[in-house]
């Protein structure tokens, strides 16, 4: 299943809950298609398809994030909006509009024996040109497909791609049923205030179950390992939250502990960076209210962050506290200006002369969403 950006970690406040309960029901709703799970993450030498052990082809989509994400198989398919060539070489001749001008997203790993390793990025690549459902038809796709493995992988890893893609496509068909199944009634639930956490997990276990039809254990693992870990802990936030019988303080422990017993992966390297980013800012800002010294701060992050990154914040700092500076320097040139009595025309030029004297072209850029900020902090009379 798709994931959204990670959720900030939780808040023991009720609408950090119900947001919750809404993000896991959109989850559950997302009716008749399943979207395209796109992460362009990767770079490599399309070249090395014939190295054993290498990808034979990961191209990383720097770009891939303009392209909009589609069903990757509708019910209803529209006529194709261009006409693809009636055979393929690559897979690669005449791209639909919205594949044009990118990167070929995910990958294909193949062993020693040239036998395929079944990875996420194997999952990336099929959503890759699946992302074009609507544009072209399905069958136009798949034959797509079949000549880009062939195109770039060797024999049996290119078969055994295909065999994978075809079982893949049929998943995606036979998923919009238990999405309907449960969807439309747990965001209803949701509207209403509550929130079905029996729902949930029969969906959990009708689609562990459709799975098992169309693929082993190793390709589940690989294709949805990340989408069950990210619906493990969003449920598991979601439980401690109905938990009437804890106060916060126990929330926000029971919360810090499920994230310690969750295997090393990159939902978990989040959080807990999501939280050392917390700390720093909490911890940064009660020393500046203190008066600590540059000495003092650069103690704590290092800390956190190491050498390196301490002393880019320290350079950070100094390149704000130079910056307010001058800004008070030009807010009192400025007010003089303005009381002066001049045109508009001069003030206009004499004001633009202070800011170049004052500040660089990015600095310039900063100035009037800066001086918005500082009026909105200003104290109320």
């Amino acid at each position: 299943m798709p994931k959204s950006p990670l959720p900030p970690k939780p808040a023991p406040k009720k609408h950090a809950a119900y947001l919750l309960y809404v993000g896991i029901a959109l989850l559950l709703a997302s009716s008749i298609a399943l979207l395209v799970w796109l992460k362009p993450d990767r770079q490599s030498n399309p070249e090395s398809n014939q190295t054993a052990g290498l990808h034979s082809d990961i191209n990383s989509a720097d770009n891939s994030s303009d392209r909009l994400d589609k069903p990757a198989l509708a019910a209803d398919e529209s006529a194709p909006s261009h006409t693809p060539p009636a055979t393929f070489v690559t897979g690669l001749e005449s791209l639909p509009t919205s594949l044009q001008d990118t990167d070929v997203d995910g990958e294909i790993i193949i062993d020693a024996q040239q036998q395929l390793v079944v990875t996420a990025g194997l999952r990336q690549l099929f959503d890759y040109f699946l992302s074009a459902q609507g544009e072209e038809d399905t069958a136009t796709i798949m034959r797509r497909v079949e000549r880009y493995i062939r195109h770039h992988t060797p024999d049996p890893a290119a078969t055994q791609a295909i065999a994978i893609f075809k079982r893949y496509v049929g998943y995606l068909n036979a998923l919009p049923d238990i999405e309907q199944r449960y969807g439309s009634f747990q965001l209803q639930k949701t509207q209403a205030g509550t929130f079905d956490l029996s729902l949930v997990a029969q969906r959990k276990q009708d689609i562990a179950k459709l799975r098992q039809q169309y693929f082993d254990n190793a390709t589940i693992k690989a294709f949805f390992s990340a989408d069950d870990d990210y619906d493990d802990y969003s449920i598991a936030m979601l439980n401690i939250e109905e938990n009437s019988g804890w106060d916060d303080t126990q929330k926000e422990a029971a919360r810090q502990d499920y994230i310690s017993r969750m295997p090393d992966n990159p939902i978990k390297n989040n959080l807990e960076h999501q939280a050392t980013l917390q700390t720093l800012i909490e911890q940064t800002d009660k020393l500046k209210a203190e008066g600590a010294s540059a000495a003092e701060l650069f103690k704590v992050r290092r800390e956190l962050f190491g050498a390196p990154a301490a002393a880019r914040l320290a350079q950070i700092d100094a390149e704000d506290a130079s910056f307010e500076q001058r800004f008070n320097q030009y807010q009192a040139q400025k007010q003089q200006l303005l009381q002066q009595g001049l045109s508009d025309t001069d003030t206009r030029l004499q004001l633009k002369a202070i800011e170049q004297q004052l500040f660089d072209e990015a600095e310039r850029k900063r100035l009037a969403g800066y001086a918005q900020l500082q009026q909105q902090t200003l104290p109320k009379p």
